[in-house]
């Protein structure tokens, strides 16, 4: 990066998280400062859903997964619009109506407080530990290639986020994410123009794609029962659906966030507005990293991406076998793209058998690039091994470096900064909304709840900032003492599959079936967290099924649980606010 990069950079930064302080100095009342203003329109909330969904993770790591896989990952948002239907169909009447701050304020009006807590806690639990790998994946991948201290990306990143969130709560979230996501969007697509552009001459977009369906990067689309694949059309429709209801329905970041509309209808048409473009969105995002496997077999690329730790591990071990690998890996890349040049002329001239032939050619040898590959991933955790559960070194993957990599390789100065920016940007939208969220449900859900029933407007409104500070301070923290980066992008994905299932049950419950009360509702949650737990680290499925498994237990337990006990006829704490 040079000196119009790091301008560009600071000033998209820096001067968005001005304007949110400036448009929302000033901030007293408790509802206008957890729940905004009340008058933001349909499209500022269907962008704010939109940028707290999408972390940096989002557009650092997704193109990464288009060049390694192709498009099979898009089918994990399958599920995500009939979940927004229902969410804008049931949820969110319901949540209006009642007027609350929190979704977990809704559990206590139909339960009770410990119901209320458990929800509370289950949110409050996984969201701090995210809000920590939200701030901590898209740190370590840029302090790596550019040479910056990890520790000072961190805490710069996470201090920026505090002064604004901290200075104007629900709204400078919402004013500054639509500023964010245009950043954002404008990056990525300059990207993809500049992919595009650097395409051979003589490669027509039909014959890229020829390249990227000949290789086996277009398979969007997997019909297979296999439970432990990991992303298939059964496991995104049903499984993403699940995840989708938690995620959208009942995590306070996202409620938050369309909750801050004067009306039920701009509330739902922000949330049409996702159900519409989100997997489109994902789709063109897989589509730029499929576009880059494409252009990476007319230029020569690394053997492993993370080429900093490639150079260290190389500086350190047995260089002579690293650069063996190295030469392999360019032989074999060369012959690929002889035969990938005879297969789209044959192609071209009519001839399908020469094509066939060399599209068999070209298949064969990108099998053993990518055997050369793993030998090269596995050479990594050598260096600094951190295994798995059971001790035992995993491949380190490079897919999160693939992007930043053609940036810094491809892209012109300026451009450069403003991708940076974007990635930055992803990290500020999306942290900003787990820190408010996390602060309005600790000072509503606990704090008042609990501690201090009769405060003031002044009183919470100050709570709500210092557990925003105090989050915040969390959130650095885990990410300062966190090592272990790609488990933790893999984490990021996980987590939430994990959790989310019971704490959605409770709503489910809530919403369905009357008759089962608190105390029923409250064990089977536990009972289910802790099975589904135990299921994660014993079954070899792929995550998202959780997400069915979790709601589904936790409710067959519910009925089992409150069929030996009295029926309530009553909520146990009704006036729970």
């Amino acid at each position: 990066m040079n000196a119009l990069d790091y301008a560009v950079l600071l000033i998209s930064l820096l001067s968005i998280a001005a304007y949110g302080v400036w448009q929302t100095r000033g901030k007293r009342s408790l509802t206008t400062y957890l729940k905004g203003s009340g008058n933001s329109s349909w499209i500022v909330i269907g962008i704010s859903v939109m940028a707290t969904q999408a972390s940096a993770v989002t557009f650092l790591s997704t193109p990464g997964q288009g060049f390694e896989s192709g498009l099979g990952f898009v089918q994990n948002y399958f599920g995500a619009p009939f979940a927004l239907i229902i969410i804008a169909a049931i949820f969110l009447p319901l949540f209006r109506r009642l007027n609350v701050y929190t979704a977990y304020e809704f559990l206590g009006k139909r339960f009770d407080a410990k119901t209320r807590l458990l929800g509370a806690g289950l949110f409050l639990l996984q969201r701090g530990l995210g809000a920590g790998i939200t701030i901590y994946a898209p740190a370590i991948v840029l302090s790596t290639v550019f040479g910056w201290p990890l520790d000072f990306t961190i805490i710069a990143s996470g201090l920026v986020v505090i002064v604004y969130t901290v200075a104007g709560g629900s709204d400078a979230v919402s004013l500054t994410q639509k500023y964010q996501i245009a950043v954002i969007f404008a990056g990525m697509i300059a990207a993809f123009v500049v992919l595009i552009w650097k395409l051979p001459r003589d490669l027509g977009l039909a014959d890229a794609m020829t390249v990227a369906g000949g290789l086996n990067r277009l398979n969007a689309v997997d019909f297979s029962p296999n439970l432990s694949s990991r992303y298939t059309f059964w496991s995104g429709t049903i499984g993403g659906l699940f995840l989708a209801l938690s995620y959208f329905g009942t995590d306070q970041s996202q409620v938050q966030r369309y909750l801050s509309s004067g009306s039920l209808r701009e509330s739902r048409l922000g949330l049409m507005f996702n159900a519409i473009f989100k997997i489109p969105m994902q789709f063109g995002i897989l589509l730029l990293g499929t576009m880059m496997f494409v252009f990476y077999q007319f230029e020569q690329p690394p053997v492993y991406f993370n080429q900093a730790a490639w150079t260290e591990r190389a500086a350190s071990g047995d260089a002579g076998e690293f650069r063996r690998i190295e030469s392999e890996f360019a032989g074999v890349h060369a012959r690929k793209r002889e035969q990938i040049d005879r297969w789209i002329r044959a192609k071209r001239d009519g001839d399908s058998r020469e094509a066939d032939r060399a599209r068999s050619l070209a298949q064969q040898l990108q099998q053993q690039s990518e055997e050369i590959r793993n030998q090269a991933k596995a050479m990594i955790p050598q260096a600094n091994p951190s295994g798995d559960e059971a001790g035992r070194a995993k491949p380190v993957s490079d897919a999160d470096y693939v992007f930043i990599t053609f940036i810094l390789g491809y892209l012109p100065h300026g451009l450069i900064g403003l991708l940076v920016a974007a990635f930055f940007a992803a990290t500020l939208s999306s942290k900003s909304a787990e820190l408010n969220a996390l602060a309005s449900t600790t000072t509503i859900d606990v704090y008042r709840n609990l501690i201090s029933r009769r405060g003031s407007d002044s009183q919470y409104v100050f709570a709500s900032r210092a557990f925003t500070v105090l989050w915040g301070a969390i959130a650095i923290s885990f990410a300062l003492f966190a090592r272990l980066a790609e488990n933790l992008i893999q984490a990021l994905n996980i987590i939430g599959s994990v959790f989310y299932g019971p704490v959605l049950a409770l709503f489910l419950v809530a919403f369905f079936l009357k008759w089962i009360g608190g105390t029923a509702i409250f064990w089977a949650a536990i009972a289910a967290q802790l099975l589904v737990i135990a299921l994660y680290f014993t079954l070899d499925i792929s995550y998202l099924w959780y997400n069915f498994i979790g709601p589904g237990a936790c409710i067959l337990l519910a009925i089992a649980i409150q069929s030996v006990l009295p029926r309530e006829t009553k909520p146990a704490n009704s006036q729970t606010a």
